[in-house]
């Protein structure tokens, strides 16, 4: 069942050019150049119920504008998004009380009082009963293991400490649909590891998430389904493993030679990364030689002491999408 549907979705606005300086900087007071922007530049996509859709691109890509139009707090300058058959700009007044958004760099917690008394102040912004909100407060204090951390001063918590109150301050009122903007940025690898937990878990129980972030190790453990877009533009809209296929079958071979070697390639290999004189990693295109045939040509030219072969690394395989 789709939740959200984006159909030819643009958002413009213009922008003005300056000069520096002095001069330049008074005469923009009387005349400015204008220059159109296309942050999002018709793209069209459907997200399931019940998924978790990461979307990615390199910064100013365009996909903050187009979660900020899926959460409404902006409006498409053209095209249609239809979220649980709210308009979101359009129907703001309902729809917010229907999602949830964690926001790595800004804070829906007040600073100077505990996140308890936050979340309390939730509970009566969207109208939880004490029931509801004693049970669900208990299942996600549980799940994130904050029972003292919840009654200190937000001011004085960790980094992790406070993402982990923010998930719970977003999740109170059982939102059907949770954005997620680097959720994870900065956290240290035992927050991230439960954050991508209580994640997963919310997600067998029915919870929608949209995810973007920087972090592709998000990705790989959460996301089932992911949408690329770069300058403003649909690039990739598909599952995890067809991404991972884009750019065809082809593993990493480290190797720790026995004597430093100076050619681009071994055995119809690509040299791509030298870490030292005797550690290199090679690209090895399966479609063009199976891996026995290219281990047989391979002691053949060079002699190793050690070796790995690995998947064609996430970042690798985006990095090459946004160029091309």
């Amino acid at each position: 069942m789709v939740i959200i549907k984006v159909v030819n979705l643009v958002k413009s606005y213009t922008t003005y050019k300056r000069g520096s300086g002095f001069k330049e900087t008074v005469k923009s007071f009387f005349r400015r150049t204008p220059v159109p922007v296309r942050a999002v530049d018709d793209i069209s996509f459907e997200i399931e119920k019940g998924s978790i859709c990461g979307i990615l691109g390199p910064n100013g890509a365009g996909k903050s504008t187009t979660i900020k139009m899926l959460c409404g707090a902006l409006y498409p300058t053209s095209g249609s998004v239809k979220v649980m058959d709210y308009s979101p700009a359009r129907d703001r007044a309902k729809y917010v009380r229907k999602i949830g958004a964690v926001f790595g760099q800004k804070s829906q917690l007040i600073w100077d009082i505990p996140p308890i008394d936050s979340f309390a102040m939730n509970k009566a912004i969207y109208g939880i009963s004490n029931e509801d909100y004693e049970q669900r407060l208990k299942e996600m204090v549980r799940m994130f293991d904050v029972e003292e951390v919840i009654h200190k001063p937000t001011r004085v918590l960790s980094l992790g400490e406070r993402m982990k109150c923010e998930f719970i301050m977003a999740m109170l009122h059982k939102p059907e649909i949770v954005f997620l903007d680097e959720p994870t940025i900065g956290l240290d690898v035992i927050a991230k590891t439960k954050i991508r937990e209580v994640i997963n878990e919310m997600n067998r129980q029915g919870t929608t998430f949209i995810l973007t972030t920087h972090d592709l190790e998000d990705v790989e453990q959460l996301a089932e389904h992911v949408i690329i877009i770069n300058h403003g533009k649909k690039v990739f809209d598909d599952n995890l493993s067809k991404l991972k296929s884009t750019l065809g079958n082809k593993k990493i071979v480290n190797l720790m030679l026995a004597k430093p070697y100076e050619g681009d390639s071994i055995a119809g290999a690509l040299v791509i990364r030298r870490n030292n004189e005797l550690d290199i990693s090679l690209e090895v295109d399966l479609e063009k030689q199976n891996i026995t045939d290219f281990m047989k040509t391979l002691t053949n030219h060079v002699d190793f002491k050690d070796i790995s072969v690995k998947e064609l690394p996430m970042d690798m395989i985006i990095t090459r999408i946004y160029n091309e």
